[in-house]
């Protein structure tokens, strides 16, 4: 009855399996996600002349760019998620903890951070710092931490009347001293699942900036980018559409279901798979 369903070990392999040919194809291809051969435009997929997914319009092969853009999607979600793990962890233990007007001020604050609209503030940051890839981190890492504070402070909140955690406060321990060494790792569980449901969200977010011109910008790419260049030749070259889309897709299902096999271990009652 807890044996692990096979669903989450093939999901974790298979991301396992794209993060590996994410970073080893780049570096082993003796092509570039950048430089235009203008003798290759638009070849079909043929293991003949290298070219194992064919090449773009400006005979960029498609294999080294969805690799790369691979890269940078999954750079963006995993730096932006850490971002959100740390601040949302520190300001839901430290409200969730502190209780009182403490806790009042931090989770006003979160409430106000929420009915900022995103895109326009991605716009403002946009304008004012320019379109790099930092920007992306600053960007979602900024709002995603939000749902992260507001789930540990819920969490903090029952741990503060735990026996445990009274007697640790009479035994003469600072409000630091328990949170860091019980209040934050009986977060753990509950941390590592919502983290792993971060990074698909982000990933989302980070393909939905791409397509609309606010992500990575040339001769950088990623997903979202390159779903964006495949949809505007989605009739002469579906495959530049397919193949990111596909890619996107499965990152994002094996990232929910280690989630969901996540959730399932450290809460049984939740329901997992039968």
């Amino acid at each position: 009855m807890n044996s692990t369903p096979p669903l989450p070990r093939w999901s974790l392999l298979l991301l396992l399996t794209i993060v590996v040919l994410a970073v080893v194809v780049p570096w082993i291809s003796p092509w570039t996600y950048y430089t235009p051969s203008w003798d290759e435009l638009d070849l079909e997929p043929t293991f003949a002349n290298g070219h194992w997914l064919g090449t773009d319009d400006l005979g960029r092969d498609l294999l080294v760019r969805l690799m790369w853009g691979c890269r940078i999607s999954l750079l963006v979600a995993v730096a932006a998620s850490l971002t959100s793990l740390f601040i949302g962890v520190l300001w839901g233990a430290t409200a969730g903890y502190a209780g009182g007007r403490v806790d009042a001020w931090l989770m006003r604050t979160v409430d106000v951070l929420y009915a900022v609209p995103f895109i326009p503030f991605v716009i403002v940051l946009t304008v004012l710092f320019g379109r790099n890839i930092v920007l992306l981190f600053v960007a979602i890492g900024a709002v995603s931490w939000l749902d992260t504070a507001r789930i540990v402070r819920g969490q903090t909140l029952a741990l503060r009347q735990r026996e445990f955690i009274t007697a640790a406060r009479v035994g003469g321990m600072s409000p630091a001293q328990i949170v860091r060494r019980h209040v934050l790792p009986n977060l753990a569980g509950i941390v590592a699942v919502y983290l792993t449901l971060t990074i698909p969200t982000v990933i989302l977010v980070e393909a939905f900036l791409g397509y609309l011109g606010l992500g990575a910008q040339a001769p950088l790419t990623s997903l979202g980018v390159m779903i964006a260049d495949g949809a505007a030749q989605l009739r002469s070259r579906p495959r530049l559409l397919i193949c990111p889309a596909l890619l996107l897709a499965l990152l994002v299902l094996c990232c929910n279901r280690l989630g969901d096999a996540l959730r399932d271990h450290f809460d049984p009652a939740s329901g997992g798979g039968a």
